[in-house]
């Protein structure tokens, strides 16, 4: 549990005149609403929706600290006029292909495709986030309740036998799930911190790393 001072009112300076304690559970449950999904899971998804309208990813046009692509925002299934009541009026209505296509480019730039899910929903939007500009990301790699924030339907799994020590995983990791050996030798994956966007999968040379079904709430290794 933690105290947080609440602002309640200001001066004519605009200065806080008072503070009211709220205290705000930590270890709570948190019921989740954003998901990471694989490549093969996002590009089912574009396949089956009626329509796909593709838009620039808001984090990155507004906090600009990465040359990641920008448009990689994905809403489906909304006519015109859904996507501006929605908030998604500079969208354009795109193919599938075209669809697939900024997809594609997202993951080989090391992107996650972290999708927005109303509970009992189909998923209708995600985009492709960066741990440097997207906030959810960013953040993650601070809780200790991440599984309980975001959901995902895969773990990434090591051939030691097979790995090649060239550190890719650990460098591309955009949860920094894979830790590099102080004496150069293999690295090794935190379990618990590791979501499945199979951007290491992609990443290795040689094969090393695959994803497996998740059957668990991810424990530390």
């Amino acid at each position: 549990m933690t105290e947080e001072p609440r602002l309640n009112g200001q001066d004519a300076e605009g200065a806080p005149d008072r503070y009211i304690v709220t205290t705000i559970p930590v270890h709570v449950e948190v019921g989740v609403q954003q998901t990471v999904l694989t490549l093969d899971e996002a590009e089912i998804i574009l396949r089956d929706a009626s329509s796909v309208a593709l838009g620039p990813c808001f984090c990155r046009v507004e906090a600009q600290r990465c040359d990641a692509p920008i448009e990689t925002c994905l809403a489906l299934n909304r006519d015109r006029e859904e996507l501006d009541a929605d908030g998604f009026g500079d969208f354009e209505q795109v193919t599938v292909e075209r669809a697939l296509q900024a997809l594609r480019a997202s993951h080989e730039a090391g992107l996650v495709h972290l999708a927005y899910r109303k509970p009992g929903q189909p998923i209708t939007e995600f985009c492709s986030c960066c741990s440097c500009c997207c906030w959810m990301l960013s953040n993650l790699e601070k809780a200790d309740y991440r599984s309980q924030v975001v959901e995902s339907a895969f773990l990434a799994v090591q051939d030691r036998e097979t790995c090649i020590a060239c550190g890719a995983c650990v460098e591309r990791c955009p949860f920094g799930a894979w830790t590099a050996d102080e004496n150069g030798e293999k690295p090794w994956l935190e379990s618990m911190r590791c979501f499945g966007c199979g951007v290491c999968v992609s990443s290795c040379p040689v094969g090393a790393i695959s994803l497996v079904k998740r059957t668990t709430t991810p424990v530390s290794d």
